[in-house]
């Protein structure tokens, strides 16, 4: 048999793909077997490699089910599957698995997840589903919200889910009383979600991990099928997400990890750096490419990045270049107050607009460290009447109503589903008291049977009367006249809204609001939820059923919402967090608050340790295609007091000759070289004495 990878005709085919990318690109394109970690700078094309490393392996005779893209963000699966759709046959494009940690781990519990004692339809825990759980846990292990956070809880349990601690071992290692509490609740937390036939996201990842390591059979089938990874953003995993590719890779080891430690951001929420940096040891004979050429920003903002990054010593060492000229160099802004430093932004935004009648307010972003930043540039922007949005603002699926009819959707794939139960049981109002709702948990206490069972009960029903006992029997039945018509796909969104009807939640909204056009508007909302189903059910090929509609939209990320924004409001400013922009570029860029204990954040300031805000830092200033504004104050308003303040160290970090210092007040006269030096002076004597 021909090997169609030695095949000289698809050699030829192949080189003619590599030439479409720089030298560096296609020696990451080009190598297929083993592993290979591509060390990817800011704006270096990493996206692109792995397409048309994809593409390349296809047309090396590869077949395309045998691949799997292991991605953080929806977004930056949905733009690979739309390049490699150029690249390769169609057909074969849509074989490749290019999703999610969380999608493809959901995509194995599905089939496999009976063998560790959960439903395979299960639910996926929104936050406002983990919110409750914890609260009942914390309660049904004798503790109260006095003693235990529920925020806190959620957070620590994660943490110990992402290292894979089980209960018992959060509370053995516990260096406090807080953490042993905190073992108790996790693990009356873990049996309310099973008793429900739910996991949150953490047991996505955690459960798959699980179930190859405990049933070999099952990760042998696994390896088989997926032969070839790719690892999109390999800085961001934690050890949970570098179990799980460890597992799958195998004794192959085809291991593709794209990353860059520099971007390395998310440490307080898991994310290990160290995986990529110890990338060889983990996977031995694996063969290193830099991708240093930037195709996003000019020489100088990347000569800012490089000197600020070069300070950090756990690091790749890398010099990120391009042929996009030196452009403008670094505006250093000393602004005499915070609003003076708003001020001076809208001014900043008016003049380059109306010196340059090609750009446009999307082509603006202020980057600030933390959300509650953004009040007095809000203030600021509407007074110059500048458009502006703001990420993070909430979602159209995150609105009351929306969640609401999701709860209602996942009861009927889920009967288990107590969380969604409760939510929905007074939506429309049915007259069911809080003394029927303790009756109700008090059977289920002794019964351990499902609350939408329960609402059927006879012993539950012969307590209630008039308007209550009509509303829980006509609820649950028909709860359970439309679970078996979920079942099967199809006709999706067409028995989503009867389902609504049926229950009354559609026309029981306009009761639940006074104002006549609010409760409409929220009535509206539903039945653009239903066009939503409509657009999931066009563009999934074969027709889905409701759990992975539930599926889709329990796996909807920060991405999404960014691009919800982004067609809300087409023309705008964005305002956002630094996180918030990573893997995103704008023409100009204004980073605000650039002082100590502001950014760096003042955590990291006492920890310390400044290396992960210096990564932020670098994120921030290559997220510019033309221009930076760094802005700094003289005094700025803190916890209800006017204080001095001290410019940020990081400032110092970069190159005088890729930076100008300018005031406020002088727009952008740059000081001269004696008021530079005696105002830096004084300003840092000032934040000393401080």
């Amino acid at each position: 048999m021909l090997n169609v990878r030695c095949s000289k005709h698809m050699s030829d085919i192949s080189k003619d793909l590599l030439k479409q990318l720089n030298p560096e690109q296609a020696k990451a394109a080009a190598i297929i077997d083993g592993p290979v970690l591509v060390f990817a700078g800011a704006g270096t094309g990493k996206t692109r490699v792995i397409t048309f490393r994809i593409a390349n392996m296809i047309r090396h005779g590869i077949k395309p089910e045998n691949i799997a893209g292991m991605t953080f963000t929806n977004k930056a699966a949905q733009e690979m599957r739309e390049r490699l759709d150029r690249l390769v046959n169609r057909e074969d494009a849509k074989k490749v698995f290019l999703g999610t940690f969380h999608s493809f781990c959901c995509r194995v519990l599905r089939k496999d997840i009976k063998v560790l004692g959960f439903g395979n339809n299960f639910t996926i825990a929104d936050d406002s589903d983990q919110s409750g759980v914890i609260k009942q846990a914390i309660i049904e292990s004798g503790f109260d919200k006095t003693e235990l956070s529920p925020e806190v809880c959620v957070s620590l349990i994660s943490r110990a889910k992402g290292k894979m601690l089980a209960p018992q071992d959060v509370s053995r290692i516990a260096e406090n009383d807080i953490e042993v509490k905190v073992g108790h609740v996790y693990d009356r937390y873990m049996q309310i979600l099973q008793n429900q036939n739910m996991l949150d996201f953490d047991d996505l990842l955690l459960f798959t991990v699980k179930l190859w390591q405990e049933h070999p059979e099952i990760l042998e089938r696994y390896q088989e099928k997926y032969t070839y990874l790719l690892v999109d953003e390999y800085q961001d995993t934690n050890y949970l997400q570098f179990q799980l590719v460890k597992l799958l890779a195998g004794k192959r080891n085809n291991v593709c990890a794209v990353g860059d430690d520099d971007q390395s951001i998310y440490g307080w929420r898991g994310a290990d750096m160290k995986n990529i940096l110890d990338f060889p040891r983990h996977f031995p004979k694996s063969k290193e490419i830099k991708l240093e050429q930037n195709y996003r920003c000019t020489n100088n903002i990347l000569k800012a990045a490089n000197g600020v990054i070069s300070k950090n010593t756990e690091r790749c060492v890398k010099e990120l270049w391009s042929k996009c000229g030196d452009g403008e160099k670094i505006r250093i802004v000393r602004a005499e107050s915070d609003e003076d430093e708003a001020r001076y932004v809208s001014e900043a935004i008016f003049n380059v607009i109306a010196s340059d009648p090609g750009t446009q307010y999307r082509d603006f972003a202020i980057l600030y460290r933390s959300n509650h930043q953004s009040r007095l540039f809000e203030n600021s922007l509407r007074d110059s009447q500048i458009h502006y949005r703001i990420v993070g603002a909430k979602s159209f699926y995150e609105r009351r109503e929306i969640r609401d009819a999701i709860a209602y959707l996942k009861l009927a794939v889920n009967p288990k589903d107590d969380q969604s139960f409760l939510r929905i049981l007074g939506v429309p109002p049915r007259g069911i008291g809080d003394k029927a709702i303790e009756n109700l948990k008090k059977m289920q206490h002794i019964s351990f049977m499902p609350f939408a069972e329960l609402i059927g009960h006879e012993e539950f029903l012969k307590d209630l009367s008039g308007k209550a006992g009509s509303g829980a029997r006509g609820m649950h039945a028909t709860l359970n006249k439309w679970r078996g018509m979920f079942s099967e796909p199809g006709n999706l969104s067409d028995k989503a809204l009867a389902y609504l009807k049926d229950l009354n939640f559609i026309e029981g909204i306009l009761k639940l609001y006074k104002d006549r056009e609010e409760a409409e508007r929220r009535r509206d909302n539903i039945y653009e939820l239903v066009n939503a189903i409509a657009y999931f059910e066009k563009s999934a090929g074969t027709p889905p059923t409701l759990l992975e509609f539930l599926e889709a939209y329990a796996l909807y990320d920060d991405s999404d919402k960014v691009e919800e924004d982004e067609e809300k409001e087409k023309n705008a400013v964005t305002l956002m967090t630094v996180h918030a922009a990573k893997g995103l570029e704008f023409s100009y860029v204004f980073i605000p608050g650039m002082e100590h204990n502001i950014f760096p954040h003042e955590r990291s300031v006492m920890e310390g340790s400044n290396e992960e805000e210096r990564r932020l830092f670098y994120v921030a200033l290559t997220r510019a295609r033309k221009n930076v504004h760094l802005i700094h104050t003289r005094s700025r308003m803190r916890y209800g007091k006017t204080t001095i303040q001290r410019p940020s160290e990081f400032i110092y970090d970069i190159p005088d000759d890729v930076s100008e210092h300018v005031q406020s007040a002088t727009a952008f006269k740059p000081m001269d070289d004696d008021e530079l030096k005696d105002a830096w002076a004084a300003l840092y004597a000032i934040g000393e004495k401080k």
